[in-house]
C-alpha cells in the first residue's frame, strides 16, 4: 500500500504545481507585473512548491531525514539524471552567464548548506532566513541582468494574460488542495516504504521521493529535446538547484527546524551533490567548450547510476 501512497502524492504533486504554476501566471498578469519578472520569480517559485510542500510537511511529521534527503537528491537528480538524460537525447549549448551568476551561486550556496548543517547538525530559524535572503540578492542580480540583456522569457505562457477571475481562483484552489494531500501521501508513503524495505528513510528520500520531485522537470527537458524546439536551459536546471536551498530549505527551516538524523547525509550524499555541482565546469569547458554533448550526457547519467546504487547497498 506505501507505493500507492508515494505513486498518488507524486501525481498529485505534478497536477498541483501544474495548476499553481498557471494561477500564479494569470495572477501575475492580473497585477500587472512585468513577463520578465513573472519568468524569473513567479514561475520558479511555483515550481519549486512540490519540493517546498514535502520538505515542510516532513519537518512538521518529524521527518527530517526526508525534508533534507529529498533537496540533496533533487539537486543529485536534476544534473544527473535530468540534465544526463537530455544530454544523451540532444546536445546542450551552454551560455555564459552559466559560470559568471548561476554556477557560482548554486556552489557557493551548497557549501553554505553543509557548513550550516555540520554545525549544530541542526538547519535552524536564522540559517533559514539567510539561506532565503541569498536567494532574493539572486533574483535581483539576475532580474537586472536579464533586462539589460532584454532577454525573452520563454517558461511564460502568453495566453494566461486573458484568464478569468474564476478560473484563476478555481486553479489556485485546485493546485493548493492537490500539492497538500499529494505532500501528506508521499510523506507517509515514504515513511512506510523505508519500514516495510528496511532501508532509512534517507535512502527513500535521496532517491524515490527525490526523482520523483524532479519528474516534471525531466519530462518538460526530455519533451523540448525531442521535439529540438528550442535550447534547453542549463540555467533552468541550476536555477531550480538555487530555489531547493535557498527556497525549500530556508523557508522550511523558518518554520520548523531541520535536524541532520542520518550522518550519512553529511559524510556521503551531501558531497554526491557538491560532486555532481563541481563536475559541470570540467564538463562544460572540456573538451569542447559550452557544449554537453551526449558522451558528457552519459558520463553524467551513469555516475547518477552509480549513486544510486551506492546508496541502497549502504
Amino acid at each position: 500500500m506505501s507505493i500507492v501512497w508515494v505513486i498518488l502524492g507524486l501525481l498529485l504533486l505534478v497536477v498541483g504545481g501544474e495548476f499553481l504554476v498557471r494561477a500564479s501566471v494569470a495572477l501575475s498578469f492580473k497585477l500587472k507585473i512585468s513577463k520578465l519578472v513573472i519568468g524569473m520569480t513567479v514561475v520558479s517559485f511555483a515550481t519549486s512548491a512540490p519540493e517546498l510542500l514535502v520538505s515542510l510537511q516532513a519537518a512538521l511529521d518529524g521527518a527530517p531525514d526526508i525534508a533534507l534527503g529529498n533537496v540533496i537528491g533533487s539537486n543529485i537528480a536534476n544534473i544527473g539524471l535530468v540534465l544526463g538524460i537530455t544530454a544523451i537525447i540532444s546536445p546542450l549549448t551552454v551560455d555564459r552567464g552559466f559560470y559568471k551568476l548561476n554556477w557560482p551561486v548554486m556552489m557557493l550556496l551548497s557549501v553554505v548548506l553543509y557548513f550550516f548543517l555540520r554545525s549544530g547538525l541542526l538547519l535552524d530559524f536564522w540559517e533559514g532566513i539567510a539561506l532565503f535572503s541569498s536567494l532574493v540578492i539572486f533574483l535581483v542580480v539576475l532580474i537586472r541582468n536579464s533586462a539589460k540583456d532584454d532577454l525573452a522569457v520563454d517558461e511564460v505562457d502568453d495566453t494566461l494574460e486573458q484568464t478569468s477571475n474564476f478560473k484563476m481562483i478555481l486553479w489556485l484552489l485546485i493546485g493548493a488542495a492537490a500539492l497538500y494531500f499529494g505532500s501528506e501521501w508521499l510523506v507517509l508513503g515514504a515513511i512506510d516504504l523505508a519500514t516495510s524495505l528496511g532501508v532509512s528513510e534517507r535512502v527513500i528520500s535521496v532517491t524515490m521521493v527525490a526523482i520523483g520531485t524532479s519528474v516534471p522537470e525531466l519530462a518538460a527537458s526530455v519533451i523540448a529535446a525531442l521535439k529540438k524546439e528550442k535550447a534547453i536551459s542549463l540555467g533552468n536546471l541550476i536555477g531550480s538547484n538555487i530555489f531547493n536551498i535557498a527556497c525549500v530549505l530556508g523557508l522550511t527551516a523558518m518554520i520548523e527546524p531541520i535536524k541532520v538524523m542520518s550522518p550519512e547525509l553529511l559524510t556521503s550524499d551531501i558531497f554526491w551533490m557538491l560532486g555532481f555541482s563541481a563536475a559541470l565546469i570540467p564538463l562544460v569547458f572540456i573538451p569542447k567548450q559550452f557544449v554537453l554533448g551526449r558522451y558528457k550526457g552519459a558520463i553524467i547519467f551513469v555516475a547518477y547510476v552509480v549513486f544510486i546504487v551506492s546508496t541502497f547497498a549502504e
